[in-house]
């Protein structure tokens, strides 16, 4: 297995049923901790030289630093809509609790300078359906330049329906090439669900996905993960996609990215053997199962059970 494929659960720690930091051997810019909060229950980080994002994947939070309470309203799974988020600056002590129970998602970056604590409305969170035919894809850009001012950190929330390839055709982000590419680590943090169209009473409580990872000559890289509900995938470098949704089984992927620029962009190159993909896409049509959920208010306290940490069996 290669060691930059982590199982649900290969990360864990105390509190976190994730927890992937700069820091590690060949990883230093980015990170993601992912903890499940039981009702009433409180955890507590000390952000040091990292700026941190507090993303609900399911149920809502209040986040507290320095005494200032924000809310989360939050949402019931990954697949409802996208959700209101906290940034929280380095330097900070921070303090998510959640009366009803929680999924809680915290993507951090080393940074160099600070930005105000806030929260960042559903309303803010820029969507698009990206692709065509079976590459469609949506795209939440809730983490992203256009949308968060931020100083290294940048994220999204990517849904593919079942049978569908996203993060394709294949590109990489390794490279600083002016204007054209952007040297990036990413995280890839998986969820899936049994498609809509599965027939009722369908015991399918496994979905799976599939995730590829692949290097140049120079710096050699291989991953074929075969993905599963907590499941993560890095990319120190190399090209990375497609990301595959087999047919009966919806995907969510959370991406995380950082790098050593002192600009903050997202650019990409594509592989040439593969990069002429993208212009089948003006003759054919955008998946009509989506988008995915629409912004709902879910409330402070929502009805959500979150006694399991997440990668384990689920109903």
């Amino acid at each position: 297995m290669s060691r930059w494929f982590r199982p649900a659960g290969s990360t864990s720690r105390k509190g976190f049923d994730v927890a992937v930091t700069p820091g590690e051997k060949d990883w230093e810019h980015s990170g993601l901790y992912v903890a499940t909060l039981r009702p009433g229950q409180s955890i507590e980080i000390d952000t040091g030289d990292c700026e941190y994002l507090v993303l609900p994947l399911s149920g809502s939070a209040e986040v507290i630093v320095d005494g200032e309470t924000l809310p989360l309203g939050g949402r019931a799974d990954v697949f409802a809509g996208p959700t209101d988020f906290a940034y929280v600056p380095r330097g900070s002590t921070l303090a998510v609790t959640s009366a009803g129970g929680a999924r809680i998602a915290f993507p951090h970056a080393k940074a160099a300078s600070d930005y105000p604590y806030r929260r960042i409305g559903v309303e803010q969170v820029e969507t698009e359906l990206r692709g065509a035919g079976v590459a469609s894809r949506q795209v939440r850009n809730f983490g992203t330049p256009a949308v968060l001012e931020a100083d290294s950190i940048i994220a999204c929330e990517v849904l593919t329906p079942a049978g569908n390839w996203s993060s394709y055709p294949p590109h990489k982000h390794d490279e600083h090439k002016p204007g054209k590419e952007s040297v990036l680590e990413e995280i890839y943090y998986f969820e899936l669900q049994i498609s809509d169209a599965a027939p009722e009473g369908v015991k399918g409580n496994d979905p799976i996905g599939y995730q590829r990872v692949y290097g140049t000559e120079d710096r050699p890289i291989d991953v074929l993960a075969e993905v599963r509900d907590g499941d993560v995938v890095l990319v120190p470098h190399g090209w990375h996609g497609p990301a595959m949704a087999p047919p009966g089984y919806d995907m969510y992927y959370l991406n995380v990215m950082a790098g050593p620029g002192t600009e903050r962009q997202w650019l990409i190159t594509d592989d040439p053997n593969h990069g002429w993909v993208r212009d089948l896409w003006a003759t054919q049509q955008i998946d009509p199962r989506l988008p995915f959920g629409v912004p709902e208010p879910f409330g402070a306290a929502g009805p959500f059970d979150a006694a399991e940490p997440f990668g384990g069996e689920k109903s």
